[in-house]
């Protein structure tokens, strides 16, 4: 363990992985669990392990990182909570306005979203969908598409480097399946997944100048 084992966290830190490994969980899935713990951890130190504590993480984490990936932390640490029977550790999730795609541009319903994913699986444009789909289920901007990369999908999760801070970004595992099959059929060997016909990565402008043009033929205004 990187942390003294005095922090209480670690007395069944190793049960909940093997655990975790016991339950045939994805080995992406593993290691983001015991990352948010070994953070929560770190950021505990040696004070005692209470519910005001894991409170006051939240409201850092929130701090720190949009309400989606705050969620996904916070998640880790009420499985673990549940894993170790100290359920009055248990936090809520951060409320989330029921928004699926936003920008100073353009904001969209669920209903405008699919309709827009059905247009550009009819235009043929998948790069485009798988685009759209990969932003909304991870909740990353668009300016962090380029970390999206061929060894991220194949972990399950990406480490977006925005600004000097890092975080990691759970990849649900239908995208993963998704984007592996792009990947495989456009021969994409490394880097990001998501890029021009020069094989660099999509800059901001070619994605919104791509977005309106869909709305236009999707009728969403």
């Amino acid at each position: 363990m990187e942390i003294d084992m005095k922090n209480s966290i670690y007395n069944d830190l190793q049960a909940f992985q093997n655990h975790l490994i016991s339950e045939e969980k994805a080995e992406a899935t593993v290691q983001k669990y015991m990352h948010d713990i070994n953070e929560f951890a770190q950021w505990l130190g040696e004070r005692e392990l209470t519910k005001a504590e894991v409170v006051a993480y939240k409201a850092h984490l929130c701090e720190i990182y949009k309400p989606s990936s705050v969620n996904v932390a916070i998640s880790s640490l009420n499985t673990f909570f549940n894993y170790s029977e100290r359920y009055e550790l248990r936090v809520k999730r951060v409320k989330i306005q029921k928004q699926i795609f936003a920008t100073n541009d353009i904001e969209l319903t669920k209903i405008e979203y699919e309709r827009l994913i059905r247009s550009a699986q009819r235009l043929r444009d998948e790069r485009l969908s798988l685009l759209m789909q990969t932003i909304c289920s991870t909740g990353i901007r668009v300016s962090e598409l380029k970390h999206i990369t061929v060894a991220a999908v194949e972990k399950g999760v990406a480490e977006i480097n925005c600004k000097g801070k890092r975080r990691c970004v759970f990849l649900p595992t239908a995208l993963c399946k998704m984007l592996k099959r792009y990947i495989k059929d456009k021969k994409i060997k490394g880097g990001a997944v998501f890029v021009s016909k020069n094989g660099n990565p999509l800059n901001r402008s070619n994605i919104w100048s791509a977005m309106k043009k869909l709305c236009k033929i999707a009728n969403v205004s």
